[in-house]
């Protein structure tokens, strides 16, 4: 790297040509061998960037002017977009992202599972806007109450009034709460779209906010059946795309009534609750004990789900029938090793892999390829629209 004297330093500016997006949502460009992460560009682009922060081994930077803009580039609708960060394509247009997100699937899989012509299929769009239903915000540092979030490179706090990815009943929480929570530092906004259940936490004290807090639950559906969530429980945060999902899930598996189901990661139950009724028996593993007793009480009614409060690693090594079927979802990291190994030698003829990181889920798939199993689809699903986040659905037999 070259030494400090000629690298460019916080607030200067550099033209640069942008070769390629990167693997966290900025594009990428060069600077005398340096890379260089550009926010609000695109491949192509030539632009004007301002330097955000040197790091030891990069540079982050934000385009503040195009000289040569990309087809595919667009004006973005939010006036937050930039200052805050939590969205990073605002300025590509919907169908190119995504085109680009499985094309992240695809050279995230090449790196990091050597697959080098995986089976990826086009990336199943949603509604591009007002699809979240969870909002975590941070309270300003003036002590003034404010709700918004924290730019991730330069660390400013941005005050945020309404948000152009949350469900509306978020926005109109958010309306209520705003200017009046300085008693914390931190608040979580959880809404059921379909039911209007809200929780907030944490408890708030402030006489001045009209709306409950501290809710130890709140419940949301997916295809009609209810689910209750914990506040220290995982749900997806896009309702319409989790019901694509579960569909997609079942199709993949093929279920025609007769099969054993292992639902390992389970959370509050959701794959295992919606399959159930397309399945002789199913198991679920979870090792959050909050996670597990949401699940049962969303099973009642359901008699042929058994629920295992264990590592996931450690439950399919003790199971002594051999399912028909795994459905993996674990966490953003992925799987334990002991856990894959545990399905290896479990043998299921049929896995479905749900990973909301390609690079965890590239490696991870090679350890079940080379354990025998064949990789026959990789379906992205775009559960985050306007952000480089990219769902997908794996399907694997023996």
């Amino acid at each position: 790297m070259p030494d400090d004297q000629k690298q460019p330093q916080q607030g200067d500016t550099v033209r640069l040509t942008i070769e390629e997006m990167g693997f966290m949502g900025e594009a990428q460009a060069s600077l005398d061998d340096t890379p260089v992460f550009v926010a609000n560009a695109i491949p192509g682009e030539e632009v004007v960037a301002r330097v955000l922060r040197r790091r030891r081994h990069h540079v982050a930077a934000e385009a503040i002017g195009i000289l040569k803009p990309s087809p595919h580039r667009v004006t973005a609708p939010c006036p937050y977009y930039g200052p805050c960060s939590g969205c990073q394509w605002q300025h590509i247009a919907y169908e190119r992202q995504l085109e680009m997100k499985r094309t992240l699937v695809v050279e995230q899989l090449r790196r990091f599972g050597n697959f080098e012509d995986a089976p990826v299929r086009p990336t199943i769009p949603g509604e591009p806007w007002g699809y979240r239903n969870h909002a975590r915000f941070t309270i300003s540092p003036a002590g003034r109450g404010a709700l918004g979030f924290v730019h991730k490179e330069t660390r400013r706090w941005v005050r945020i009034d309404r948000c152009m990815l949350m469900h509306e009943s978020i926005n109109l929480a958010l309306a209520q709460l705003q200017d009046r929570c300085a008693e914390t530092t931190q608040l979580s906004i959880r809404s059921g779209v379909t039911t209007g259940s809200l929780l907030i936490q944490p408890t708030l004290k402030e006489s001045s906010i009209p709306l409950p807090s501290g809710q130890m639950h709140y419940e949301d559906e997916i295809l009609g059946r209810r689910f209750r969530v914990a506040s220290s429980s995982f749900f997806q945060v896009n309702i319409a795309q989790a019901e694509r999902m579960v569909r997609l899930i079942e199709e993949r598996l093929g279920l025609t009534g007769r099969e054993y189901v292992v639902d390992a990661y389970a959370g509050v139950g959701t794959f295992a609750i919606l399959l159930a009724g397309k399945a002789r028996k199913v198991v679920a593993v979870e090792e959050s004990p909050s996670a597990v007793k949401d699940a049962k009480a969303n099973a009642r009614g359901i008699r042929n789900i058994e629920f295992v409060e264990a590592k996931t690693e450690a439950a399919l090594s003790k199971l002594t029938e051999r399912p028909d079927a795994v459905i993996m979802d674990p966490p953003r990291v992925g799987c334990h090793p002991q856990a894959l190994a545990a399905l290896i030698a479990l043998a299921p003829p049929k896995v479905v892999y749900v990973s909301c990181d390609p690079s965890a889920l590239g490696r991870d798939l090679r350890v079940l390829c080379d354990g025998g199993y064949r990789l026959t689809e990789v379906q992205p699903i775009d559960l985050f629209p306007q952000t480089y986040h990219v769902e997908c659905v794996a399907t694997l037999e023996r």
